[in-house]
């Protein structure tokens, strides 16, 4: 007759310790934040991370029968990068000006507050 029995301990599922970290809201989090972060990966096309840490120590030193559990979510979704629009002129040099868009004779530029009294 064999032993079934293991000598291995009964190991508790890490998604049933997530929902309990404090009460459920760092579940939460992640969730709200892997789902910001699906979105802004599909939007940017750029990878992004969602970082989960968990920090196990002694409620007091020397006792290790009660542990205390600090859980941080953090997420980098990709950023946005800030971008303009140049032209590219005849000598290779960028331009807000398109070069090959003839000028219109009699027109002028709009003077804005700005403009105006940078003169």
């Amino acid at each position: 007759m064999s032993d079934t029995s293991s000598d291995e301990p009964e190991v508790r599922p890490f998604a049933a310790v997530l929902q309990e970290l404090n009460r459920g809201q760092v579940h939460n989090d992640a969730s709200a934040q892997l789902h910001a972060l699906v979105d802004s990966v599909t939007e940017h096309g750029a990878k992004g991370t969602l970082t989960l840490t968990l920090e196990v120590a002694p409620i007091a030193k020397g006792d290790t029968s009660v542990l205390k559990v600090a859980a941080k979510v953090t997420s980098r979704p990709p950023a946005a990068p800030a971008t303009s629009t140049f032209f590219v002129d005849g000598s290779g040099n960028l331009s807000r000006r398109d070069p090959n868009q003839p000028e219109l004779p009699g027109l002028r530029g709009v003077d804005t507050p700005e403009r105006t009294a940078a003169q």
